[in-house]
């Protein structure tokens, strides 16, 4: 008897040691901190320490001339679309539209600033044609295909960065939008109509919020940066892209300018 009892609590102890083991964890987060393990919300950003960068994009020589494209192909096209433009360069009194500008570097506490859009930007096919021709967003932020003409359009997009997936989408007359989100940056992801070969346009995924396109003064303003030293870039669809260096001061615009010379 007193054999067997020994065996009882001989057991009951070596029960009681591996039911208080410390249970294992993985070994990439057992030495993380609680605070660390968790994504923390991103503080938002005090007014008083923000700025802002204004700028116009300026062309240098003669554009090549703006071709009519003609849409005989498809009736609908040539009857409703009016008349349609080739929009590779689009020059107005030597400011050039349709750039995309973007924050390609800069201070920690920009570069990790969420998307703050949540209205998605529209890319509409309005008189057998892409508008706007150049949008951008920030990555995660969705971008919304309408159709406002009375004729069938394709929207395809083929990506050139791992990551974004290929959209190829037929939509009917004035037909139901459709929505995508792309997840990692890309400048000028072109756009195509395998209905209307003349049919192009181009998206923009920025990594950060701070992004804007040129209008058809070639001008372009991107507010609430955090003040620091920046790397800002500018991209063409023809003409490639640009960078330089600018400093954001507290409550004040600095001045960018850009200039694209066409040889």
């Amino acid at each position: 008897m007193k054999r067997y009892l020994g065996w009882v609590v001989a057991a009951g102890m070596v029960f009681g040691f591996a039911g208080c083991k410390k249970k294992a964890g993985n070994p990439a987060t057992e030495n993380v901190k609680p605070a660390q393990q968790a994504s923390e919300a991103i503080a938002p950003l005090d007014p008083a320490t923000l700025g802002s960068l204004s700028g116009t994009i300026h062309f240098t020589g003669k554009p090549p001339e703006r071709l009519k494209i003609d849409m005989s192909q498809d009736p609908v096209c040539a009857m409703t679309g009016g008349d349609n433009y080739a929009e590779q360069y689009v020059v107005h009194d030597g400011k050039l539209a349709n750039v995309y500008i973007y924050i390609k570097d800069g201070p920690a506490a920009a570069m990790a600033q969420p998307a703050t859009n949540t209205v998605p930007v529209v890319l509409d096919q309005i008189g057998c044609k892409y508008v706007p021709h150049v949008i951008a967003v920030m990555q995660g932020e969705p971008v919304e295909f309408k159709n406002s003409d009375g004729t069938m359009h394709n929207i395809h997009i083929m990506p050139n960065v791992q990551g974004n997936s290929t959209v190829d989408i037929s939509q009917g007359a004035n037909g139901v939008p459709d929505s995508k989100i792309f997840d990692k940056p890309e400048a000028m992801m072109p756009v195509r109509c395998n209905n209307h070969p003349w049919m192009n346009a181009f998206i923009n995924v920025s990594a950060t919020p701070y992004y804007a396109v040129s209008d058809a003064d070639g001008h372009f303003e991107i507010k609430g940066l955090p003040a620091g030293t920046y790397t800002l870039a500018a991209v063409h669809e023809k003409l490639g892209e640009q960078t330089m260096t600018v400093t954001v001061a507290p409550q004040k615009t600095t001045k960018a300018d850009f200039t694209y010379l066409m040889k």
